[in-house]
């Protein structure tokens, strides 16, 4: 019963660091992300526009400022960046989901 038992606990052990190993890793790598990309808060829109190019779309939020929306996929996984910029041309606001 002992053997059957431990047979069945060490896959379950093994899944469970391997998920959690995974987690850690798409941790850091979002983390990162979100240090590069939020470096743009506070600088200038043609900054960003020349290092990341053109949008996917470019709406008007309901404060009246621009939200550019940098859309892609990787690994199948759809990836969407958000920058806000006030009328003053300055990068406002940046979130991400998605992303790693």
């Amino acid at each position: 019963m002992k053997f059957k038992f431990a047979i069945t606990l060490i896959p379950i052990l093994l899944l469970t660091v391997g998920c959690q190993t995974i987690q850690n890793k798409t941790n850091k790598v979002v983390e990162e992300e979100n240090k590069k990309y939020g470096l743009f808060v506070g600088e200038d829109v043609n900054k960003m526009r020349i290092e990341l190019g053109a949008p996917t779309e470019d709406i008007i939020n309901d404060l009246g400022n621009e939200v550019l929306i940098y859309k892609t996929k990787k690994y199948g996984v759809p990836c969407e960046r958000k920058f806000e910029v006030n009328a003053g041309g300055t990068i406002i606001a940046f979130s991400s989901s998605g992303c790693f």
